[in-house]
């Protein structure tokens, strides 16, 4: 029992439909539990195509499944796990309009992710992506992140395929370590963060951030302070400013953290509250996109909120 992870790379609308309209009816006829997560115009084309399946195949639309890499892996888990033991046929197309290039790198990790969260799950994926309208970044990305290819009608076993810890790796090393010189600063000293709440409460306000996306930056950044001061090296602190759209936080400290070299912790769901790596999960939940650097100068850990 594994899952069987595909790239469908495909060249407008019509290859599309000879494609996913036949994968998706065999999977009813097989008895699959069969899932279409799917953009427009591709989403009501299929449900045409499909009529007379009508209450056998779930559809929903990616602008909505896609909203967060975080929420979109735990959504698939919930999936999975409701349809079980069934094997789950699953068409999921993510969405890369509208992304810049640091969502771009997330989303890409999360593709990758796949093969570790459901790797010994009873399951066929295949991610469609268009030639042409993609960019060439994001079909690379495709052939990085799935262990098959379905190229012109024929399926084949990818050679560029890239363990996703090693992935996930190089994903950091394109992270931008830079902040400007004006970025409001705490140096923090103390386990009572109180004065650290306040401090980024009134300057994600100060920078535009309000409700609950504020209520969450500061929920994010007391969780990461915490984890510095206990495990961490001083000096420890807090960064703040605005860059284009997104207000960003950073907690930093002096210490060298070295997960072990096969370790996804604070990526992949964990089973508990109990279980290690849950902090760094829940940071992610919290944030848009959540950024972990740590070298000889130091643990960095970053966050967004658009």
């Amino acid at each position: 029992m594994a899952l069987e992870h595909r790239a469908l790379l495909y060249r407008g609308l019509e290859e599309f439909l000879r494609v996913a309209v036949p994968f998706l009816r065999d999977g009813v006829r097989a008895g699959d539990a069969v899932v279409a997560v799917v953009r427009e115009p591709g989403l009501g084309a299929l449900r045409d195509s499909l009529s007379g399946f009508e209450g056998l195949v779930r559809f929903y639309d990616s602008e909505e499944f896609y909203r967060h890499p975080v929420r979109t892996l735990k959504q698939y888990q919930q999936l999975v796990n409701a349809m079980a033991p069934r094997r789950v046929r699953a068409l999921a197309e993510p969405v890369w309009q509208g992304r810049d290039a640091r969502e771009t790198v997330e989303w890409a990790r999360y593709e990758s992710l796949i093969n570790v969260v459901f790797g010994g799950v009873d399951a066929l994926a295949l991610c469609p992506y268009d030639r042409a309208a993609l960019p060439g970044a994001v079909l690379d990305h495709a052939r990085r992140t799935h262990p098959l290819l379905l190229d012109g009608g024929v399926t084949v076993r990818n050679r560029r395929y890239t363990d996703p810890v090693d992935f996930g790796d190089e994903c950091d090393r394109t992270r931008r370590v830079g902040r400007p010189a004006d970025a409001d600063y705490l140096p923090i000293r103390s386990n009572d963060l109180y004065p650290l709440r306040a401090f980024v409460g009134e300057r994600a306000v100060r920078h535009g951030l309000y409700g609950g996306s504020a209520r969450n930056l500061v929920t994010a950044a007391n969780e990461v302070a915490a984890n510095a001061l206990a495990y961490g090296c001083p000096p420890v602190g807090l960064w703040l400013w605005r860059d284009g759209r997104n207000v960003v936080c950073e907690v930093g400290d002096h210490g060298l953290w070295r997960p072990r070299p096969d370790s996804l912790t604070g990526f992949v769901p964990p089973g508990s509250a109990l279980e290690r790596g849950f902090g760094l999960w829940t940071v992610r939940l919290l944030v848009d996109l959540m950024e972990l650097r740590t070298g000889w100068d130091g643990t960095f850990v970053r966050l967004y909120v658009a």
